[in-house]
């Protein structure tokens, strides 16, 4: 006699192993990819999307709750925070963005010239991103405002210049196993000049690895970015931005009014982590590494 086991109906599968599939697949990749691209598509449409102006007081909305007129509420001042958090998706992605972009491209030129040039070249820029890489962003960010003042360009040169030797160093290790492969030479053999090989051949070879590791240090940044603006020294106010309306909101928190806070907040620890996801991801992918 046989017997019959219930299955389960076409098409559907335990929500444990839907979410088990995700996990091993590229489901994890694409979702960090579209809260990217979703944060990127608020900063660029604010103006269209934003309730209010980021910066409109209201005296007689001072610090109210989620309502009809204000979703997430108002600050201290009456101004609507989800406005503000839309607005203050520019900068906060902006001033990351040039950091990643400059210390991206500075240290890739590095690393390619070092891995390419060796001997007393290598060593010379080893030595000196060794020493930048000694301080801490924060620390030559604020070493830059107090010698420049404050403000958000102080940051973004400063922190492209901590941020330089993270790139180079990754970059400098790939790019001499890169030089040292068959077709290098064979290039050389052909008559090609080592500028030529090295921007048409060596380097766009490395973009991948470049990308993952500028993926990743774009979260990092963010974090710096916003503490620089959290302690006063980045973006000034009345100027939205996440980390300074983290420290704007401090004080409502004893008060039992966290919401510019925690919105603020959140907004930055899910986009750091959208970043983290997508680097590792984008290095499964590109590079084939299983982490």
């Amino acid at each position: 006699m046989t017997t019959c086991q219930p299955t389960a109906p076409a098409g559907r599968r335990p929500a444990l192993a839907r979410v088990r599939e995700l996990a091993r697949g590229r489901g994890v990749l694409t979702v960090a990819g579209a809260v990217v691209a979703l944060t990127v598509l608020t900063a660029v449409f604010a103006p269209l999307v934003a309730p209010y102006d980021p910066n409109a007081v209201d005296p007689f909305a001072v610090s109210q709750g989620s309502t009809a007129a204000h979703l997430l509420g108002t600050d201290d001042t009456g101004r609507d925070i989800l406005s503000r958090l839309l607005y203050g998706a520019r900068p906060s992605l902006l001033a990351p963005a040039l950091v990643t972009v400059v210390a991206g491209t500075v240290g890739t030129g590095i690393a390619v010239a070092a891995a390419w040039l060796g001997g007393w070249f290598d060593r010379v820029t080893s030595a000196l991103t060794d020493v930048v890489f000694g301080f801490p962003g924060l620390v030559l960010a604020v070493v830059g405002a107090a010698v420049f003042g404050a403000g958000l360009p102080i940051a973004v040169v400063t922190l492209s210049i901590a941020y330089l030797p993270y790139i180079s160093r990754t970059v400098r290790g790939t790019a001499i196993r890169e030089r040292r492969l068959p077709y290098i030479s064979a290039l050389g053999m052909l008559g090609l000049s080592g500028p030529r090989i090295c921007l048409r051949h060596l380097v766009p070879n490395l973009l991948p690895f470049v990308l993952v590791q500028a993926t990743t240090s774009f979260g990092y940044t963010m974090l710096d970015v916003a503490a620089f603006s959290f302690v006063g020294l980045g973006t000034q106010p009345p100027t939205a931005e996440w980390g300074l309306m983290v420290a704007n909101g401090a004080p409502g928190i004893l008060a039992g009014r966290p919401e510019q806070s925690l919105y603020a907040g959140l907004a930055i620890a899910v986009f750091v982590v959208a970043c983290g996801l997508l680097g590792s991801g984008l290095s499964r992918t590109l590079l084939g590494e299983d982490r």
